[in-house]
């Protein structure tokens, strides 16, 4: 007979999870440099697949309609490269100044900060850099360690080219990993899980083109320099879950210091920054990306939080559709329904048991003795 998960004691449940848990850790850890370029082309693959089978319905041939797929997603990235370098070489030609300006306000931040705090010129020169030490580490660590130019150029295009050449190859492999009565659920999930990670893609790609229009503009308005370049990036941070979006904010105020006298043009800022965040929040994010992937705002914080701490920042762009095709694969099975409920942002109205009711309105028990 086949025991249920709730039928097991809690220790039981609780060592096996746990276990289970650090060995899934460890293992992503460890093959870090081969499974994040696998992960981003799985998401790549099932991005273009619709472009793929739409050719093959045109009468080409498989690999044709795989190669001029691939060809057509390689023009458009090495554009989006293109505007970028040429806007960097822009702010290139003024970045003497801009480094005297900065050096002049961050000498005056010290003599504040001295002044105010006590602390000396010496201690806050430690304190800076150790900070860019750190951040220099992480940002090494992730561009030559995990996700290299090696990895960019080469493994995610012939990974992306494979997994769409191998594709009936692999599904069906998945179904018959699975028992035969199982084959409708499966189906259910890997149509569900492609219909989650290629909408809430495209939406992040169009959310993502919107705000930076938006960005710009409101940055050309208040006069700030190099206000596509910096607009351009904010957006892209924006794609970081919530910590992006404090520093998109932060650029765009710190070229305004270091360019511009007074506090008007940061408050400025700040006020536009806020309204475009209102907009993407409420009005972009749920109506354009996908209502598909419904994870919860504090859910979110920790698995962005995690997925930095496991993979960098590539891990902080793969977490959400990651635990997003989680918790897909949690709302089908029974003993995992709960930790689905537990991602999702659906909140019951009423709590089950009586550990939150008010003890003052319990009923006292009767004594029959």
């Amino acid at each position: 007979m086949q025991l249920k998960i709730k039928d097991q004691p809690f220790y039981l449940q609780a060592t096996a999870v746990l276990f289970g848990i650090i060995l899934i850790v460890y293992t992503l850890f460890t093959l870090a440099d081969i499974l994040i370029p696998m992960a981003f082309a799985v998401f790549l693959a099932i991005l273009l697949n619709p472009v793929v089978n739409r050719l093959q319905r045109w009468r080409a041939g498989r690999i044709v309609s795989i190669l001029a797929t691939m060809v057509l997603a390689t023009i458009l990235v090495v554009a989006l490269f293109y505007f970028l370098s040429s806007q960097i070489a822009q702010f290139g030609d003024s970045l003497p100044m801009l480094k005297q300006k900065f050096a002049e306000i961050l000498l005056e931040t010290k003599h504040w900060v001295t002044a105010q705090f006590g602390v000396n010129e010496t201690k806050q020169d430690t304190m800076i850099k150790n900070a860019l030490d750190s951040s220099q580490s992480m940002v090494g660590k992730t561009l030559n360690g995990v996700l290299g130019v090696f990895a960019v150029v080469v493994l995610i295009p012939v990974y992306v080219f494979f997994i769409l050449f191998y594709k009936t190859l692999l599904l069906n492999f998945i179904y018959e990993v699975f028992a035969e009565e199982n084959s409708k659920k499966v189906s259910e999930v890997l149509a569900e899980t492609k219909s989650a990670i290629q909408s809430y893609i495209v939406g992040l790609l169009i959310e993502t083109l919107i705000v930076a229009v938006m960005n710009s503009i409101a940055l050309l308005l208040l006069g700030v320099k190099y206000a596509v370049l910096i607009g351009t990036l904010g957006a892209i941070l924006n794609l970081i879950p919530y910590l992006g979006g404090i520093i998109a904010i932060a650029l765009p105020v710190l070229m305004a210091t270091v360019t511009k006298d007074g506090f008007a043009t940061q408050l400025g800022v700040i006020g536009a920054y806020i309204v475009i965040q209102f907009i993407d929040n409420n009005i972009l994010v749920p109506r354009i990306v996908s209502s598909k992937v419904q994870i919860n705002a504090l859910m979110s914080i920790i698995i962005v939080l995690l997925g930095n701490q496991l993979w960098g920042l590539p891990g902080m762009f793969l977490s959400i559709p990651f635990v997003a095709v989680l918790k897909i694969i949690f709302d089908r099975i029974d003993g995992l329904k709960p930790w689905g409920k537990l991602l999702g942002d659906n909140i019951p109205t009423q709590h089950k048991g009586d550990l939150w009711k008010n003890p003052l309105k319990r009923k006292p028990a009767l004594n029959h003795s």
